[in-house]
């Protein structure tokens, strides 16, 4: 996936794919940011892209 890309992922009814709704990322994007998560991209043309969800610990 091209990096320029990156930025638009999780906005609502985006996609790249031909039957896609492009509600998948941005419910991901909500549930992570309820609960106080983040979620990060890096990807490299031809490569593959890496995505890194994180938590904060709790007690």
């Amino acid at each position: 996936m091209p990096e320029e890309l990156l930025p638009r992922l999780g906005e609502p009814f985006y996609t790249l794919k031909e039957k896609g709704t492009g509600l998948g990322l941005m419910i991901c994007h909500k549930i992570i940011k309820q609960h106080k998560g983040n979620i990060y991209y890096q990807s490299k043309l031809n490569e593959g892209t890496l995505v890194e969800i994180t938590f904060p610990l709790v007690n």
